[in-house]
This record gives C-alpha cells, sequence and structure tokens, in this order.
C-alpha cells in the first residue's frame, strides 16, 4: 500500500475518529472507548443522530440497488468506505448483478484492517481497496484503474464524505475532478449534512472540538451544487429519508431531516 507505518501504529485509538464514531451510531463494535464517549456526546445533544446514521446507510442499498438494476451500471468507485457492515456496496451490487466491480477508498488504517472483508467478491465480479485520502484524486483514479474500466460509466457513492472536508479544501472543485474522470453515462449518489438544525450544529461543534478530524455541515443548497452539470434522477436532491422510500425499521424520520442526498447522471 504504503511505506506509511503499519495500520496498528496509526489507529490512535485515544481519540475519536469518524468511521469509528459513525460505526458507534450504527451499532456496530469496531470501536473504540474515545469513540464512544464522542458518540454518546453528540447522542445526549442531538438523538436523532443515530437515525440520521441508518437513514444514510438505508440510502446506500436503495441508490446503489437503483444504479445496478434501473441504471445497469456495474462499476463503483466508493469513496469514503467506512467500516464494513452489513450490505456493503458490493454485496448490494452483486446480489443484482455478480458481474459488478467495485473499488473502495477510505484514509481510516482500521478500515485498512477489516479490508479483508470487503474483499470477498463474487467470483464474476472483482473487488479491491485502497488506503488513500479523497484530496488525492490523481492517485486515487489511477489505482481504480487496476480494477475499473474507464471507458465505461462508473457510479462515485460519496456518502458522508464532503463534510468531512473544510471549505479550504474546496470540496466542490473535488466532486468536480472526479467527474471529470468519469465517461458520460457514469453516476454520482452523494448524501452530506445540513445546517439547518441548531441542535445538530452545536453537537456537531462539540465533536470538532474533541476529535481527530472534523465535519462540516453545509447549507442544503451548497449541497445539491455538487451535481451542477448533471441530470438529477427523480425525485431529485431531498432529505434522505425522501429518496424512495420504504419501510424500514428505523422509527419516524425527524421532521426536515438534517441530510439531503441524491443521484446524479453525466450526460
Amino acid at each position: 500500500m504504503t511505506d506509511e507505518a503499519p495500520p496498528d501504529d496509526r489507529l490512535r485509538l485515544d481519540q475519536p475518529h469518524s468511521a469509528r464514531v459513525w460505526n458507534f451510531l450504527l451499532g456496530g463494535k469496531d470501536n473504540y472507548a474515545a469513540d464512544r464517549q464522542a458518540g454518546e456526546a453528540i447522542l445526549r445533544m442531538f438523538p436523532d443522530i443515530a437515525m440520521l446514521a441508518r437513514l444514510q446507510r438505508r440510502f446506500l442499498v436503495r441508490a446503489v440497488s437503483h444504479l445496478t438494476a434501473e441504471a445497469g451500471i456495474r462499476q463503483f468507485l466508493d469513496v469514503g468506505t467506512g467500516l464494513p457492515t452489513a450490505d456493503n456496496t458490493h454485496e448490494v451490487a452483486q446480489r443484482i448483478a455478480p458481474d459488478s466491480r467495485i473499488v473502495y477508498v477510505d484514509n481510516d488504517p482500521l478500515v485498512l484492517v477489516h479490508a479483508q472483508a470487503l474483499l470477498t467478491s463474487a467470483p464474476e465480479g472483482a473487488c479491491d481497496y485502497l488506503e488513500a485520502d479523497v484530496r488525492d484524486p490523481e492517485r486515487i483514479l489511477q489505482e481504480a484503474a487496476r480494477t475499473l474500466d474507464f471507458d465505461r460509466p462508473i457510479a462515485l457513492t460519496m456518502l458522508g464524505i464532503l463534510g468531512q472536508l473544510p471549505d479550504s479544501d474546496d470540496p466542490h472543485a473535488l466532486v468536480r475532478r472526479y467527474l471529470d474522470a468519469l465517461p458520460s453515462g457514469s453516476y454520482l449518489a452523494l448524501a452530506d449534512g445540513t445546517d439547518t438544525d441548531e441542535a445538530l450544529n452545536r453537537a456537531i461543534a462539540v465533536y470538532n472540538a474533541n476529535s481527530t478530524g472534523s465535519y462540516h455541515l453545509r447549507p442544503p443548497e451548497r449541497i445539491a451544487a455538487y451535481f451542477d452539470g448533471l441530470d438529477v434522477v427523480e425525485p431529485g436532491i431531498v432529505p434522505i429519508s425522501e429518496w424512495h422510500p420504504e419501510p424500514v425499521d428505523v422509527g419516524e424520520p425527524p421532521s426536515g431531516v438534517d441530510t439531503v442526498c441524491g443521484i446524479g447522471r453525466k450526460p
């Protein structure tokens, strides 16, 4: 992978990490005391955050299912994978089309430790894992080309990852860089948190003050701008509970869900 220190030396178990905090909110076991403390602090200030985590996971399932079954996509570049759980991208896609090919990308060394769980592809398809940062699109695109055919449509999934970048990283330009490298007929599936709830804003501020990383909530219109130039799939850029909803056991979504999502097709 790289010449960096072994993963175990870079886990920083004494400080919360976004992927592990998210794993805690999803009810997973791949987290540590610092992650649980950060997650519990957010839950006290904004109890709906666990529901938002589950709704985002359900959107991943619906988005990948739609892209595979309805749009005919057979290649996925999943940037900001997070820790493996049920219904990972390759599992959803390959249930519908076993020949689907998936490249996972994350910069969390704990995800690298669990990468083998992501690499169990159907024999007809393929999976690969890159330990890389979303801010290094050139490297990611170059290495993804070992598994994906960039002459054929690719679905780029970016769920909750752009909120981890400050404005100084120009996340809008990063999305453009990825999309520019994809052929016509490719798709972007994206979800991110909005700054429309003061309780959530305060909870995220506490998290940012006590974490190795930070999360940056943005207005819905700025998240919608990531889809500029794309043909947005119905029902558009909407709260995450409203994108082709289906009954799931997460309870009633809160009023004005503070995450928006959408899918767009590159003409």
